[in-house]
């Protein structure tokens, strides 16, 4: 995955109404109206949040009928995942080698 899309992948997420939007919408699928419900929030605000989560094709917009219903997209979630994963290890490994340092000086001064 390109810097640019974990760019726009983390950029939508640091949002907390989009945050919200994500949880909402890993329940299934629904429309722009119900996503909008508990915010409180005009239309055309729920639609430029919607529009983000779209660019970063975190969400994908089908049509069914006259209604535009929204579905999560699994692949860029798990694209984030797997680079947060990599960092996690990263910071685990060293962490426990700060850990094997400080029982190996704490053993060597009893």
């Amino acid at each position: 995955m390109s810097e640019r899309k974990l760019t726009s992948i983390f950029g939508a997420l640091s949002d907390p109404t989009r945050r919200a939007i994500i949880a909402r919408l890993s329940t299934g699928e629904a429309s722009a109206g119900e996503l909008a419900e508990p915010f409180g929030i005009s239309k055309p605000a729920i639609s430029k949040h919607l529009k983000v989560l779209e660019n970063a094709d975190l969400i994908v917009r089908k049509k069914d009928a006259q209604w535009h219903r929204f579905q999560l997209q699994f692949d860029a979630l798990e694209a984030a995942s797997r680079w947060i994963a990599r960092y996690r290890e990263f910071w685990e490994d060293r962490l426990d080698a700060l850990d094997a340092y400080l029982n190996q000086k704490d053993s060597s001064k009893r």
